[in-house]
């Protein structure tokens, strides 16, 4: 009982009971390993798994479109505060920009946008 005691809350579990009681279907699907009945055991394990994979995985992107948005933001607002653009150019750059994203995927190359814009000069 005193294992039961220092480790129940470690393992997230409310109550000892609840510790108990996943410790026994762990024996019992250890004593079970080469039975079909363990996959009664290991699928909701491997489902708690990759939940948490894909949770972790969700806050890194978020954080990182997060980042990307503020970046985006700044330089946007840079751009406005040095450039004097009519509504009709913005407006026409607006649906190029967002065909041109379309058709390549998102895979922006600043390389080929100066080329575009050098050649509209």
């Amino acid at each position: 009982m005193k294992t039961v005691n220092s480790l129940y809350k470690a393992d997230c579990c409310p109550t000892k009971t609840e510790f108990m009681e996943k410790a026994i279907r762990f024996y019992c699907a250890h004593l079970m390993q080469n039975k079909p009945e363990l996959i009664e055991y290991l699928a909701p394990q491997v489902g708690t798994i990759v939940d948490g994979i894909i949770k972790g995985t969700e806050q890194r992107l978020s954080r990182a479109i997060f980042k990307l948005a503020v970046e985006v933001g700044v330089q946007t607002h840079m751009l406005a505060a040095i450039n004097d653009i009519d509504d009709t150019t913005l407006f026409k750059l607006r649906d190029m920009v967002t065909d041109e994203v379309r058709r390549i995927n998102g895979i922006i190359n600043f390389e080929s946008a100066v080329r575009y814009q050098r050649s509209e000069e």
